[in-house]
C-alpha cells in the first residue's frame, strides 16, 4: 500500500512513568491529532497521580544526539519543547534549535507548577529567559511563570495583559499567558499577546481534580496544529478546545490527581462524533 502522508511534530521534553504529562501526554496528543510525533527525551522521572518520586536528567549529548536523528531523516514541522530543567541542557538544545532548520516552536517553560512551587534554579530560569525564549513561536507560561518571567503580580486580567507585554519584549514572538491558576472567574481565561494584536480567550471551567498534564497537553495540541498548518491564533483556540473535552473525560486511573482523557472520542461512545480535524 502507499504510505500515508503526514504532518510531524517533535517534542523534547520529560518522561512521565505515570503516562498523565509529559513526552507520553505529548505523543498521545500528536496522534490525536494525526500527527506523527516524534521526541527527544530530556528527563526520567519516576511519578504517578500521587507525585514525583525521583527525576533522572539525560546529559545535553543525549538529547541533541536524538534531535539530530530526527532532524536527519525526516521533515519536522513544529516543535513543542517542555521540561529542560538545567542550564546546560537548555543552551545545547537552544544552540540546536537555532542551527537546525525546523517547524514553529512551542515552549512550554516547565520552571513553575501551577502550585507555585520553582521547579528549576535561578541559573536555569535566567538561561531559558536569555536563550529559548527568543526562539519561541509561542511561548505558553502558567500564572507563576508569567510572574516569575514579567517580574510582577498578577492578580487581575489586566495584570496579565501587562504580563504578557513584558514577556513578549524578552523575545517571543506569540505569548499565551495561561489563566488556569487564576482565581475566581479568570480561572480557564488565557491572554494572547503577539506585539500587536492583545486578544482574551476564555472557556467555561471544567470542575475536576484530575487536570494532570493540562500544560503538557495545550501546549503539544498548539505544535500540532501548527504542524497541520493552522494560523497561531487559531492552533491556541483549537488547542484549547481539546484541553477543555479531555479535561471533561479524565480516566480513572491511580488514587490522586488523574489525568486527562487525550482520547476521550474512544473512551466514551456518546462522543464518536468528534472529529480530530
Amino acid at each position: 500500500m502507499k504510505p500515508f502522508p503526514v504532518a510531524t511534530a517533535l517534542t523534547i521534553a520529560g518522561s512521565d512513568s505515570g503516562g498523565g504529562a509529559g513526552i507520553q501526554a505529548d505523543l498521545r496528543t500528536f496522534s490525536f491529532h494525526r500527527v506523527h510525533g516524534t521526541s527527544a527525551v530530556t528527563a526520567i522521572t519516576a511519578q504517578n497521580t500521587r507525585g514525583v518520586t525521583r527525576v533522572d536528567l539525560l546529559p545535553p549529548e543525549s538529547v541533541t544526539a536524538q534531535v539530530d536523528a530526527v532532524a536527519s531523516d525526516m521533515r519536522v514541522d513544529a516543535v513543542k519543547v517542555g521540561m529542560l530543567a538545567q542550564r546546560p541542557l537548555i543552551e545545547a538544545v537552544a544552540d540546536q534549535l537555532a542551527r537546525v532548520s525546523l517547524g514553529p516552536i512551542v515552549v512550554d517553560p516547565v520552571m513553575v507548577s501551577r502550585a507555585g512551587s520553582q521547579l528549576i534554579d535561578n541559573e536555569a530560569v535566567e538561561a531559558l529567559r536569555a536563550r529559548m525564549l527568543p526562539l519561541a513561536a509561542i511561548l505558553t507560561p502558567n500564572r507563576h511563570e508569567a510572574k516569575l518571567l514579567a517580574g510582577m503580580d498578577i492578580q487581575t486580567l489586566d495584570d496579565m495583559r501587562e504580563a504578557a507585554r513584558r514577556i513578549h519584549a524578552l523575545g517571543s514572538r506569540v505569548v499565551l499567558v495561561k489563566g488556569g491558576g487564576m482565581p475566581g472567574a479568570l480561572r480557564g481565561t488565557d491572554v494572547w499577546f503577539d506585539g500587536t494584536r492583545m486578544e482574551t480567550l476564555s472557556v467555561a471551567p471544567v470542575d475536576t481534580p484530575n487536570t494532570h498534564g493540562t500544560g503538557c497537553t495545550l501546549s503539544a495540541a498548539i505544535a500540532a496544529r501548527l504542524a497541520l498548518g493552522a494560523p497561531p491564533l487559531e492552533a491556541v483556540r483549537l488547542a484549547k478546545e481539546y484541553v477543555t473535552s479531555a479535561l471533561r473525560y479524565p480516566l480513572a486511573v491511580g488514587h490522586g490527581n488523574g489525568p486527562i482523557g487525550h482520547f476521550f472520542p474512544l473512551t466514551h461512545e456518546q462522543n464518536t462524533d468528534i472529529k480530530c480535524n
